[in-house]
């Protein structure tokens, strides 16, 4: 056993676990190389504990590099346990008891950059899992002018600048301290905190020189001793509980589990219950591994056993019959209580992640619980409806329950993490199904919002060419160039849009009469297939005489059946122009003199 393990033992306390989150490039796993870099420097070789999915960080490391800003003495906890692969796959996938696994949140901003859309959506997941959480604000040696000093203070180096550099930061930082503000946090620099319940604290760092980084582990173990003390407190030899991260074949074990055990410990032989695809799964645990240290991480047997483990670690469980568990789904150490008990607990966790389907919607798949819960709320705030909601990859029968959608928008799949089998993939392409692919949440959104849009404008335009529009219309006087079979007379459009092939009526009161077909349009000798408001052209209209049914000076409507104007009134009325919907309401003002409910 390690001496962070006897320490925890004797204590009952556990490492607080910490998460990266930020937006795509701006330093979430350099940030974690540095602080991983630094404290393999800082500590004998093996004092470093490689987890699983986690580095394990004792506090008398964690001292070592923040130096005079962490004295060992003031903190109960046994160090800092780091998720090592960061980002919102992670934080969301890590749950426990129905929360975030995690502890305590590093939320990465580049001071150039501020806030961009991946900031935002992990903010929005620190909201709902009501995380607690530092801002590191890294890159501050890309500040013009910047003069680096290796692994020190942030607030030492910040006064070493000259007064230009400091104005530059101070104007980025205070930049991200409005964004904070504006999602709802206070926020200022990490020393004028007082209470980092209400407040935010906010860290200058550099990944690249390892200045703040002293500062971010001090806050840190700050925030875990004075107000996570109490969460910490667990039962080392208790049954263990833990979260899947990821289910990995492993040559030599099969399908194995990499879990990240936060309560209790964990034992060879012993038997478990994870979550399932279908229901959850009793197995026994036939093997524990860890990675072996760092400087032997390159030896070809990459993992040494151990009989057992204990709470806070990330540890590899091999174990028959693995090969339906699931990412996110809780992981349970049976020992000396009923099974069936056991059971009843995994399956009430994972009810507490199932998300909320509709009758019609997409469908949706993403790698892990945690994920799948997170596009389900994100989806929820879009107002886009999920019919059905799983974790894996994209299989045939995914496209078969997308295409049976009543409506064509909904015959799509949203795919978070996840790969689409090949089969799938040619089904989709017979069966018309749109596959959606990202890594990113809000981009999955935003293409399949897109993509609606289109279509919606697509349909409209097709309802717009298919549709009679109204338009109004006077023959020219002196404008008679033959008087029938067809006529052919001058006419100025009022409103609206005259198109060949249309029916021509005119009012006597407010009854319409038909009174022919306009054949042809000429403007200026050309033929053309339409004229709009403001024209005078020559049109051809086949049934009337000049001089009977039509004169020169009458003024003369396109005919709109019915149901066409009812769609124009009710459906396209944001979609034509202004004159057109001026002669739609005229015409509808007549037909309802008559008729009060004509085309409603």
């Amino acid at each position: 056993m390690s001496d962070t393990d006897a320490r925890e033992n004797a204590q009952g306390l556990r490492t607080p676990i910490v998460a990266v989150l930020g937006h795509v490039d701006h330093g979430k796993t350099s940030l974690l190389d540095k602080i991983r870099g630094s404290t393999v420097i800082e500590g004998e070789a093996g004092a470093i504990t490689q987890h699983i999915g986690a580095t394990a960080i004792p506090l008398d490391v964690v001292s070592k590099v923040a130096g005079r800003l962490v004295d060992p003495d003031d903190f109960d906890l046994p160090g800092l346990l780091f998720i090592d692969t960061p980002g919102h796959h992670s934080f969301t996938t890590l749950r426990s008891r129905g929360g975030a696994l995690a502890d305590i949140a590093i939320l990465v901003v580049d001071v150039n950059d501020g806030f961009q859309p991946q900031t935002l959506e992990a903010i929005n997941i620190l909201k709902q899992s009501q995380t607690p959480f530092v801002v590191a604000a890294n890159k501050v040696d890309t500040t013009p002018g910047w003069r680096p000093n290796e692994d020190s203070p942030i607030q030492g180096s910040i006064d070493a600048q000259s007064d230009r550099v400091q104005s530059d930061l101070n104007e980025a930082l205070y930049e991200i301290i409005g964004e904070l503000s504006s999602e709802g946090f206070s926020a200022d620099m990490y020393w004028r905190v007082q209470d980092f319940r209400g407040n935010i604290g906010v860290v200058p760092v550099s990944a690249e020189t390892g200045e703040g980084v002293p500062d971010l582990l001090t806050v840190l173990m700050g925030l875990a001793q004075r107000y996570l003390k109490e969460d910490m407190a667990i039962d080392v030899t208790g049954p263990g509980a833990g979260t899947v991260l990821e289910v990995k074949e492993e040559k030599g074990f099969g399908t194995t589990l990499d879990v990240v055990l936060y309560d209790g410990t964990v034992k060879e032989d012993e038997t478990i219950v994870v979550g399932g695809k279908n229901e959850p799964i009793v197995t026994d645990v036939r093997a524990l591994l860890k990675p072996r240290p760092l400087a032997e991480i390159r030896t070809e047997d990459r993992f040494e056993n151990v009989t057992e483990i204990a709470a806070a670690a990330g540890v590899k469980i091999a174990a028959p019959g693995l090969d339906d568990a699931m990412a996110g789904a809780p992981v349970r150490v049976v020992r000396d209580r009923d099974i069936d008990e056991v059971i009843a607990e995994v399956q009430a966790e994972l009810s507490e992640i199932e998300v909320g389907t509709e009758e019609q919607g997409v469908v949706v798949k993403a790698d892990t619980l945690g994920s799948l819960e997170a596009i389900a709320n994100a989806m929820d705030e879009a107002e886009i409806p999920v019919m059905r909601a799983e974790v894996g990859d994209v299989a045939p029968r995914d496209i078969s329950v997308a295409s049976t959608a009543e409506e064509d928008k909904h015959k799509t799949i949203l795919a978070f993490n996840v790969d689409v089998l090949a089969d799938a993939e040619r089904q989709a392409e017979e069966s018309d199904v749109k596959l959606f692919e990202s890594d990113v949440i809000y981009r999955l959104i935003e293409e399949y919002e897109e993509y609606v849009e289109e279509r919606e404008r697509a349909q409209q335009e097709t309802i717009l060419e298919n549709i009679t529009r109204p338009a109004r219309f006077n023959i020219l006087p002196d404008h008679t160039f033959r008087q029938n079979d067809p006529a052919v007379v001058g006419v100025e459009v009022l409103a609206g849009t005259i198109r060949k092939n249309s029916f021509v009526v005119k009012f006597e009161g407010n009854s319409p009469t038909r009174v022919g077909q306009l054949k042809g349009i000429q403007e200026q000798g050309e033929d053309v297939d339409e004229a709009r408001s403001g024209n005078r052209v020559s049109v051809a209209i086949d049934g009337p005489t000049v001089g009977r049914q039509i004169e020169e000076g009458d003024e003369l409507w396109i005919e709109i059946p019915e149901k066409h104007a009812k769609i124009l009134e009710q459906e396209l009325s944001d979609d034509i122009p202004g004159d057109e919907l001026e002669a739609l309401q005229l015409y509808l003002d007549r037909q309802r003199k008559r008729d009060p409910f004509w085309g409603k």
